[in-house]
């Protein structure tokens, strides 16, 4: 496994990893530090009586895991759930139609492994729980996957959104059209190879009841990493919401410290030359009601919970009886979810990306105010995979993959230019050059014989340097046709590993490779060394 060059980037999630002091006090820890590992272990064996009952936590979760294929690793961490000495390593994103993005399986895998490190860290049960946004209600965000088809283009397969109001995403139906609709596009799009029929007869398996995009999601990533004991869940599951109704009750109880704390936040990090990731909006509740018009952001007014579009208006009364009656009907938004889930669970560490870590940033007062602390943060492990027909390419091309994937446009050109055994470019500019000095003197003779004719000797010029440098331009095609083989391979380097200009692993879902090397290859991801502190590596097929 060797280390990619990063971006020295002044972002706080580089600065975190690089373990900047000041960053790193924004939220009081560092994985990279063991001892700060054991000091998060020992704080939350002491505040134990903050969080949620863990009895009843893990009850909803053997609920929830009794909808997709239950592993015998996954049972083996839901007992260990149960028991008081145990803790929790944390990730989440929202579902992805057909697994999604390659950054959530590896997100996945940095859950896992980390909990397995801080296992043996600290001798004893680490349990990893992957957290489904569920309650999201950006359908667009997850509706889609990319894929490389046979053409070697980039192509996106989508679900679309039923019509009516954009309600979570676990709470979106789907019907039986919907999903083969979705699968047979899949069909025609993947490359033929041996593993296809059965990547297609799993995904039609795990749609066959017609589940949420959620559910469907779930099932993948369950089948996928069931094995290593990952425990899922659903943030909008009612039987999780149940749980979640006194901390819903203090947010909303002590929500003016909630937003003073963030605001605090805010200027703890605006302080050190970092932009926000996203700024609060003064008077948000940073909670969301679910009704029938969708996911409604909540804003206070005159002691009043409304929406922007006048769907809703509760009294302080009415909010905290939700929090009793119907929990499941409200939810949070991306700055109090880690706050909630701290009280959920004992979170030992949460794994995350680097806009996450950005969201992050501000949480510490936040923490602080409702008794809590952030737990230790692990930055997503970042990957750029190598198949091996594309290393043998970069090795023609003498190309390293630093250089496929932050100069490619320039040594494809360089690659081009040096196939140019006329020198096209030089024997054209010394044409133009030429050209100009021989007919310099025809425009200034003609323009002393009449002055009108100036223009027109300055436009014929014109046309005529037009002429040549239409015949380079096709000189130049011709040259590129010869090595037409050569540069489509050069194409197919940039489209393996910076699809369209992107990083790899937000563009092509994990599906593009299980379906071109089989299951193979998503358990060789498994034995791939945990680095603590993240990183950009190149994985090597």
């Amino acid at each position: 496994m060797i280390s990619l060059q990063e971006p020295n980037l002044p972002s706080l999630a580089g600065r975190y990893r690089r373990q900047d002091p000041q960053v790193s006090a924004l939220f009081g820890g560092h994985p990279s530090r063991e001892e700060d590992w054991r000091q998060r272990a020992e704080w939350l064996d002491r505040e134990s009586p903050l969080r949620a009952d863990r009895q009843r936590v893990t009850e909803a979760l053997k609920a929830y895991q009794a909808k997709l294929t239950v592993h015998p690793a996954a049972q083996r961490s839901l007992e260990l759930l149960a028991q008081p000495d145990t803790l929790v390593v944390v990730g989440g994103q929202q579902a992805g139609l057909f697994g999604g993005a390659l950054l959530i399986y590896y997100k996945a895998l940095t859950v896992i492994q980390t909990a397995r490190y801080a296992e043996r860290l600290l001798g004893r049960p680490v349990v990893p729980v992957f957290w489904i946004a569920g309650e999201d209600h950006d359908f667009e965000e997850a509706n889609h996957v990319h894929v490389q088809t046979a053409d070697g283009q980039v192509g996106r397969i989508r679900i679309e959104r039923p019509e009516g109001s954009r309600l979570a995403v676990s709470r979106t139906l789907l019907s039986p059209a919907d999903w083969e609709s979705a699968v047979a596009e899949l069909e025609a799009a993947l490359p033929d190879t041996e593993f296809k029929p059965g990547v297609l007869n799993r995904l039609r398996e795990h749609t066959a009841d017609s589940p949420t995009l959620s559910l469907a999601f779930a099932r993948l990533i369950a089948e996928w990493f069931g094995p290593e004991g990952l425990v899922l869940l659903d943030a909008d599951d009612p039987a999780l919401r149940a749980a979640e109704g006194p901390m819903f009750r203090e947010l909303i109880g002590r929500n003016d410290e909630l937003e003073r704390a963030l605001a605090q936040g805010e200027r703890a990090v605006t302080g050190l030359g970092l932009p926000l990731q996203a700024e609060t909006a003064p008077g948000s509740a940073n909670l969301f009601l679910h009704h029938e018009e969708g996911r409604l952001l909540l804003h206070k007014d005159n002691g009043l919970f409304v929406d922007r579009r006048g769907h809703v208006s509760l009294a302080y009364e009415d909010m905290l009886a939700l929090t009793e009656d119907a929990p499941d009907q409200l939810s949070t938004n991306a700055l109090t979810r880690p706050l909630m889930q701290d009280y959920l669970f004992p979170v030992l560490a949460a794994v995350l990306g680097p806009s996450e870590l950005a969201y992050w940033g501000i949480l510490g007062q936040a923490f602080e105010t409702f008794g809590l602390r952030i737990p230790l943060l692990v930055p997503r492990q970042s990957f750029a995979y190598l198949e091996h027909t594309i290393s043998k390419l970069l090795a023609k091309f003498s190309l390293t993959v630093e250089e496929a994937l932050t100069e490619w446009e320039a040594r494809k050109a360089k690659w081009l230019s040096d196939q140019d055994q006329w020198d096209l470019h030089g024997r054209f500019q010394t044409a133009r050059e030429q050209f100009l000095a021989l007919y310099a003197p025809v425009i200034e003779t003609v323009s002393s014989l009449q002055p009108d004719l100036a223009k027109l000797s300055q436009s014929n010029r014109d046309k005529i340097l037009e002429q040549i440098t239409y015949l380079e331009t096709r000189s130049v095609d011709a040259l590129s046709k010869r090595h037409e083989a050569s540069l489509r391979q050069w194409d197919r380097i940039r489209s393996s590993l910076k699809p369209g200009g992107k990083d790899q692993e937000r563009v092509y879902g994990t599906l593009h490779f299980w379906n071109k090397y089989g299951p193979d290859w998503l358990a060789a991801w498994k034995d791939v060394p945990f680095d603590v502190s993240g990183g950009f590596r190149l994985a090597d097929g």
